[in-house]
């Protein structure tokens, strides 16, 4: 692969990339229900591809920056939903049972 086609390459692959951590960024920031996500893929290099150019080094250090801050923020959406949704449960349970007496003292 020339020197020229070797970066150009390099710029696509990352450029494919960060189009998947942009979606799941805007995943995370609309909200969106899990069963609302694509399904996923691991992500590989394309064949051939040799090694990464230095100067694009910054720009997939970044990227990978990004994957991870989306990673860990999708890790806490998760627990802050299955706890929602654990509150959300015993309410109902709660609602579907007797109701309990109360006493108020009102001799005061």
């Amino acid at each position: 692969m020339t020197g020229t086609g070797w970066n150009e390459a390099w710029v696509a692959a990352l450029d494919a990339l960060e189009a998947d951590v942009v979606a799941v960024e805007s995943l995370l920031a609309e909200d969106h229900r899990i069963r609302d996500l694509p399904a996923g893929g691991s992500w590989a290099p394309p064949q051939g591809l040799g090694p990464l150019p230095l100067e694009l080094r910054p720009r997939a250090d970044q990227s990978l920056s990004r994957q991870l801050a989306a990673t860990q923020a999708l890790a806490v959406a998760m627990v802050a939903n299955r706890r929602q949704a654990e509150l959300a449960a015993r309410i109902e349970a709660d609602r579907q049972s007797a109701p309990r007496p109360a006493y108020v003292d009102c001799a005061m």
